[in-house]
């Protein structure tokens, strides 16, 4: 298990953010419906040089060792919309030892700081859990049907895969984001059901 953020020598440094501002941190999954943390703002933000695609392996939350999943990464390349958190000063070193907790159990994340503008124009700077590529979890070179059966077989700790894509793309949908590569994707994992 990973170092929590609060138990590193230096924990903002690690990350790179300063340690007496508000901190933002950049949802592209499920911290867009389910941060767990408390906020004090949240927008829409767009991420350039990296995008959202099911690249990692699960084999834990939407899968097993023996029946691996897929869940999200944030992986070079493109650009992403999601939803941007502002954390208060003196909320962050839980908050991130949270996300700690909940993102880098097994190291198949990064914690970087990545450049963000938010829908009202602002950029900021967010932290952001962007995918190992050299990970033995990395799955983001899969053919869309080795993909789409994945994501169709794998079932885990919360429940089935196809649950986590499909609660993706409404929620995406309902913050008016359009995601043509997943919407696709559940077409495919659906019309091989």
């Amino acid at each position: 298990m990973p170092t929590p953020v609060s138990r590193i020598a230096d924990p903002y440094r690690a990350i790179g953010v300063a340690d007496d501002t508000d901190v933002w941190v950049f949802g592209y999954g499920s911290l867009m419906w389910n941060p767990g943390f408390a906020h004090v703002e949240s927008r829409q933000a767009t991420v350039r040089g990296w995008h959202r695609g099911f690249s990692v392996y699960s084999v834990r939350h939407r899968g097993t060792r023996a029946c691996p999943g897929a869940v999200l990464g944030l992986d070079r390349g493109g650009a992403c919309r999601g939803l941007a958190y502002r954390v208060a000063a003196d909320a962050a070193p839980a908050v991130l030892d949270y996300l700690w907790e909940r993102e880098m159990q097994n190291a198949v994340y990064e914690p970087r700081l990545l450049a963000a503008t938010l829908d009202d124009g602002r950029r900021v700077a967010t932290v952001a859990f962007t995918v190992v590529r050299g990970h033995e979890q990395y799955c983001g070179r899969l053919p869309p049907d080795d993909l789409a059966g994945l994501i169709r077989q794998g079932v885990g700790e919360s429940g089935p895969n196809i649950d986590y894509l499909v609660n993706t793309v409404r929620h995406l949908q309902e913050l008016g984001i359009r995601d043509r590569k997943l919407e696709g994707l559940v077409e495919r994992v659906r019309s091989a059901s």
